[in-house]
């Protein structure tokens, strides 16, 4: 089971992970302001380095809060958006929930 694990709650830093059959490998990357434009290249990063496809990923997790609601924002787009091509769940939940931020 490979699950891809994306964080991006902080103002300074994007998290992205794998954890594969229990193993975890992470990138944690410094940004400035254009989070939406980091985190789907760290993805492929990560995945080309574990020699994965996006169709590999059995399911996603992501960090709903607390942070910046637009930081949680992109990080819940990018989740449901690959969660909805695969057809795999985000946060345990299946394809279609919303996730809400939670303050």
């Amino acid at each position: 089971m490979t699950t891809l694990i994306i964080d991006t709650s902080s103002n300074e830093y994007i998290y992205v992970g794998l954890s594969i059959d229990g193993k975890t490998d992470n990138i944690k990357q410094k940004i400035d302001a254009r989070k939406a434009q980091v985190v789907l290249p760290l993805i492929d990063k990560l995945l080309d380095k574990h020699q994965l496809k996006p169709t590999d990923i059995s399911s996603i997790e992501v960090n709903v809060g607390p942070g910046s609601f637009t930081g949680l924002r992109v990080g819940m787009v990018i989740a449901n958006a690959l969660a909805y091509s695969l057809k795999i769940s985000v946060n345990n939940k299946p394809v279609g929930e919303f996730i809400e931020p939670t303050y």
